[in-house]
């Protein structure tokens, strides 16, 4: 007996060691090569970064996954219920395995002959999400066991599931719990009901079966699943659970804004972050970045560029419709667009297609209904010439100059109301191909409130404000003058605007400047040679200066340039992006250095740690007193000369046009103590944009609408004389202090000690002062007279000279 009992024991202890060294062994055999829990315990997902306004409106996104990290202390307690309900109720019980689960999914897979339950617990489904591959083996389900008892060692509950919910696929492309309440009901997690809670924790285990956009049945069935289950746990009560299943779930996703309003400012922004932070971090960090822009100021400036720009486009004439079909398509093309409404808004762009055409307009067909294009609205509608502008060729008065049947063309549903039996009444439009570009800043610090790349995102990606090089023409004429006040001149400093010739020995080439209007006006003062951009004084004031004080002048304000020795540069031929020449034109405002522009203000990651806080760039490049005096003559071009569209503003402004050879670029700079705004116009392959298609005409008016529509965030403000400035009325004909009864004159700024002491002969003063009579010298007879044209700046007393 004793014999057998030891025998039996053997055995016993025998078996026991085998299953332990089977256990050892298949430990082994399954934990070979496992990963490390470190990938998890240093959890670093996949995250979307957000791109904020200056008032932290979301501009837009930048991801591969969509996916936002969101903490379970910020969550209501409903959440983590509903989905530990749904996938693992026992989840802080068990140490990272569920026995129970795995006995249970095994005999369903042994009954089934294959695979079809996994019985794992979120602690495993992290595993099999962030560690292993998603096959099907017995071989996985043990390592995942493995390395999920490895990790609840390594990290508390509260933590593991905080990675589950932030980590799981919930359909749409929405990674996580906070892009699926997004996704599915338009909100933030933390405020989403039991209800909707309970519909998410639904979508994991199987997210195109429980599509609740494609089946509503299936994902509702799931929910009220979920919701009796945590009923039966006891972790909501009757009344909870009777609100949840009654409660009315209405899906709709959070609009995103990204790549609509902003487009071109995101993309800059989306271009300096990878090349400040790497693409990995761009699109995967979850990073926050919060810019300069002004949400209302950039949608002011994409509206005022598109409709200039169109304007600008029928200014040239008509290039004819879309395309054209025959009468057997007609009934294709009415058949009604789902995307599109049944009724556009007025003012919407539309395609119609022409049905018939008379002398008085043309009727239209959109979608299924009627319509009237009146020929009052092709009155634009002339033959393209780039010679002729449009004021030297008369209206189209026939449609049937303009239009055939089976046109299809770009109709803007009109305001006014149609005749009844033509149906609804619109408007001829044409997409431009002249494009254009804005940037408007915040002289004081460099904020980059508004920037516009072009007519439309969609269309074109180009960003002709920050990546797009033109020669700005005379609007560079300020920085040539700025540089004649440092040496010698002041702007009653007279100079001969007459023709010249400047011959290269080298080349043996003659170059032969003109003004703008083809002919010369002999003696001017340097003032009247800015207001009304006059070349051959300019180039005068440059070759008397000398062309490399000129440059480094441009260069010290920070313009990055080719810029070739020769006098040409002093008409702006030199190619600048407008984004950096707003930085030029910074000096003025800022009475005298220069700011860097600035997009990106700051950026955190995403646990809101600060990476990166942009600092106020400044650069002196000129005296208070010249920039003051510069931009006193820049308000007398907005006054008296070409910037002379912008006086609608009704604001002390000073600005300058730019015009180059043939209209092929058009620029305003334009600006007011607390508002720097520029603007470009111009083809993408450079051509003539028309008869005079001027910075006046092309570019004035687009900044125009722009500030209109911003002006009023604004306290009316002038700019400020520094001390150092005296004012003096000057003779405009010949630049000596106008005597009484000068038949034109001006009062004009200098560097106190520079004014003129002479005075204008009483009568029949040539432009040069001396014809008709001797000029006089001041005496102490004259001293009253001089007091009158002379204001005395504070500090300053006065005294013959």
């Amino acid at each position: 007996m004793k014999k057998v009992f030891r025998i039996a024991v053997f055995f016993l202890l025998f078996s026991l060691l085998a299953i332990m060294a089977g256990g050892v062994g298949v430990y082994f055999w399954a934990g070979k090569d496992l990963p490390e829990i470190k990938t998890i315990t240093d959890y670093n997902p996949s995250l979307t970064t957000t791109v904020y306004s200056g008032d932290e409106q979301v501009l837009g996104y930048l991801t591969r996954e969509n996916r936002f990290l969101y903490p379970l202390k910020k969550m209501p307690d409903c959440v983590p219920a509903a989905f530990l309900a749904a996938e693992d109720d026992s989840f802080y019980e068990h140490p990272g395995i569920d026995l129970l689960g795995i006995v249970r999914a095994a005999v369903k897979n042994f009954m089934a002959g294959d695979i079809v339950q996994g019985g794992s617990t979120i602690t495993q489904q992290v595993i099999k999400s962030l560690l292993l591959t998603p096959e099907k083996s017995y071989k996985r389900k043990l390592k995942e066991a493995i390395l999920a008892y490895r990790l609840e060692n390594n990290l508390d509950k509260d933590e593991i599931l905080t990675i589950y919910l932030n980590q799981i696929y919930f359909g749409h492309s929405a990674y996580g719990i906070e892009a699926a309440a997004r996704t599915y009901f338009a909100k933030h997690t933390s405020e989403l009901t039991l209800a909707e809670a309970a519909l998410l924790a639904a979508l994991p285990k199987a997210p195109s079966a429980y599509d609740p956009y494609r089946n509503k049945r299936k994902a509702k069935i799931r929910q009220m699943g979920i919701l009796r289950h945590m009923l039966e746990l006891g972790w909501i009560d009757a009344e909870a659970y009777g609100e949840a299943l009654n409660q009315p779930l209405k899906y709709e996703s959070m609009p995103d804004p990204s790549w609509e309003t902003g487009a071109a400012y995101l993309e800059e922004v989306r271009r300096w972050l990878i090349e400040h932070f790497g693409e990995q971090a761009t699109y995967r960090g979850g990073l926050k970045v919060y810019t300069a822009v002004d949400l209302s100021h950039q949608k002011a400036a994409e509206d005022s560029v598109r409709r200039g720009l169109e304007a600008s486009s029928k200014r040239r004439g008509w290039r004819g419709p879309i395309r054209r079909i025959p009468p057997e398509r007609y009934a294709e093309f009415s058949k009604s667009d789902p995307n599109e409404a049944a009724v556009p808004e007025p003012g919407e762009w539309v395609q119609v297609l022409v049905r018939d055409v008379q002398e008085k307009g043309a009727g239209v067909l959109y979608q299924n209904q009627k319509g009237w294009i009146d020929v009052s609205s092709m009155s634009w509608c002339r033959e393209p010439d780039p010679a002729k502008a449009p004021e030297e060729v008369q209206d189209i008065k026939d449609a049937r100059k303009v239009l055939e049947a089976g046109d299809v063309v770009w109709a803007s549903l009109s305001s006014e109301e149609g005749a009844e039996e033509n149906g609804l009444r619109f408007d001829l439009e044409q997409k431009p191909e002249v494009e254009g570009a804005l940037v408007s800043m915040n002289p004081d610090n460099g904020d980059v409130l508004a920037m516009v790349g072009g007519y439309s995102f969609k269309q074109s990606q180009y960003n002709r404000a920050a990546q797009a090089r033109r020669q700005p023409g005379s609007a560079f004429k300020p920085i040539v003058y700025s540089t004649a006040l440092d040496n010698g001149f002041t702007p009653a400093s007279t100079l001969l605007d007459a023709p010249v010739i400047y011959t290269d020995k080298s080349t043996q080439t003659t170059w032969k400047p003109e003004n703008y209007e083809k002919t010369s006006y002999g003696p001017t003062l340097l003032r009247t040679a800015l207001v009304h951009s006059r070349n051959l004084v300019t180039i005068r004031v440059a070759r008397q200066i000398g062309i490399d004080k000129v440059i480094d002048r441009a260069r010290e304000l920070g313009l990055k340039a080719e810029f070739p020795r020769n006098l040409s540069v002093s008409l702006g031929t030199a190619s600048v992006s407008l984004l950096n020449f707003c930085q030029a034109y910074s000096v003025f405002p800022r009475g005298g250095s220069t700011v860097m522009p600035r997009l990106v203000l700051t950026v955190k990651d995403a646990w809101g740690e600060t990476l990166y806080t942009a600092k106020k760039e400044t650069s002196s490049a000129m005296s208070r007193q010249t920039a003051y005096i510069i931009t006193y003559l820049m308000q007398e071009v907005v006054q008296h000369g070409t910037g002379w569209r912008v006086k609608a503003l009704n604001r002390p402004v000073a600005g300058k046009t730019g015009t180059t050879d043939e209209q092929k670029d058009a620029w305003f700079m334009g600006f007011t103590p607390y508002l720097l705004t520029g603007v470009y116009v111009g083809f993408d392959e450079p051509k003539p944009m028309g008869k005079y298609e001027t910075g006046s005409r092309a570019a004035a008016p687009i900044w125009l609408g722009y500030r209109q529509a911003v002006e009023q965030e604004y306290p009316v403000q002038d700019f400020k004389r520094p001390p150092g400035v005296a004012m003096a009325r000057i003779d405009a004909e010949n630049g000596f202090l106008a005597a009484r009864g000068a038949k034109q004159s001006y009062i004009l700024p200098f560097k106190a000690g520079t004014q003129p002491t002479r005075i204008s002969p009483d009568s029949g003063a040539g432009a040069d002062g001396r014809s008709g009579g001797k000029s006089r010298e001041p005496t102490a007879n004259s001293d009253e007279m001089l007091k009158e044209n002379l204001v005395i700046p504070e500090g300053f007393c006065f005294a013959r000279i």
